[in-house]
């Protein structure tokens, strides 16, 4: 299949970057292989973290040269010492003591995690062999939400021939509360710019549209919808809305016709994770849509997840994606 061109667009801004991302699931053979790629397209600097001797021996037997690519193994790192003592001070809240953060400090995720958060790492990206709790109980633990934002959260990237949507949450948060959603909306909208270049157009989306319907579930949106426009006044982002409200000029003219939205929405907040994956599914596999994600937001610095049935690709487009989102 041919490459989106959006997704070849985002690797040749990554280029220009020259970010350094780590792979703390390094002993993975797709993360070998992904590295490579990423290192010989000179997308950006790769890292890989993990048992160093494993991962030499499986690149032997791939036959992958690791020229160029540092392998760092938490057990053998001179910044293992000073990696446990923040770690501890970070979590000293939660009783953390030296020698737990000195065990925590073994594990690739959190090793890599803290690697961003010190700045010797721009992102790291994982899930090909961790579960997504995991990522992300390092990325919060380690490199912390970012300011003003109280939810890390998903997006789709949802890429049509002549349109680009990012959905969300379609992936993390089960059942988002107002100030949650708001957050959700903000930084979903600030990330579809920096992939994408273009305005963000934010639909809060609901079964109801501008009061049509009442329920408290329609009132957790249209109270979501107010405090992301207080956070953001500057921002096209309304609702509540249908989704034919939404992304149909015609009826959003109609049914709404003093949004600023218009029936012109790309970027779709949905108000909970059921509506949000049925929604992304739908898309993909009804509407022939490709679908590039769950991308995570909301963290001070990048730390993605990745599927565990992903390829040595998608683990090269992540990456790059990552190296972008880090960089505004």
């Amino acid at each position: 299949m041919a490459e989106l061109p959006l997704i070849t667009e985002i690797k040749s801004k990554a280029r220009t970057l020259k970010k350094h991302i780590v792979l703390p699931d390094g002993i993975d053979e797709r993360a070998i292989q992904a590295a490579r790629k990423l290192v010989d397209q000179e997308i950006v600097r790769a890292s890989l973290i993990g048992n160093e001797q494993e991962i030499r021996t499986k690149a032997g037997k791939l036959n992958v040269s690791l020229n160029g690519i540092p392998v760092i193994e938490p057990a053998k790192s001179e910044k293992k010492e000073k990696f446990a003592k923040l770690f501890a001070e970070i979590r000293k809240a939660k009783g953390i003591t030296i020698e737990d953060a000195q065990k925590t400090m073994q594990h690739p995720l959190f090793f890599g995690a803290m690697m961003v958060r010190q700045g010797l790492a721009d992102g790291s990206v994982a899930g090909s062999i961790s579960t997504t709790g995991d990522v992300l109980r390092a990325g919060l633990q380690v490199i912390g939400l970012a300011e003003g934002i109280n939810i890390v959260s998903s997006f789709f990237l949802m890429i049509f021939p002549d349109r680009i949507f990012s959905f969300a949450d379609c992936a993390v948060v089960p059942d988002p509360t107002a100030e949650q959603l708001a957050d959700i909306a903000l930084t979903t909208a600030a990330n579809h710019k920096k992939l994408t270049g273009e305005e963000p157009r934010v639909a809060m989306l609901s079964f109801s549209t501008k009061g049509s319907a009442s329920h408290p579930l329609v009132e957790k949106v249209q109270k979501a919808t107010e405090l992301a426009k207080k956070k953001r006044p500057n921002l096209i982002l309304d609702g509540e809305f249908q989704l034919d409200a939404a992304i149909v000029p015609k009826v959003g003219q109609s049914k709404a016709p003093g949004s600023p939205i218009q029936g012109n929405a790309n970027v779709l907040i949905f108000p909970e994770l059921n509506s949000g994956n049925i929604g992304y599914k739908l898309t993909q596999r009804l509407a022939g849509a490709e679908a590039v994600g769950p991308i995570i937001q909301g963290l001070k610095k990048p730390a993605f997840d990745l599927s565990r049935g992903c390829s040595v690709d998608d683990i090269v487009n992540v990456a790059a994606i990552n190296a972008l989102m880090g960089a505004m």
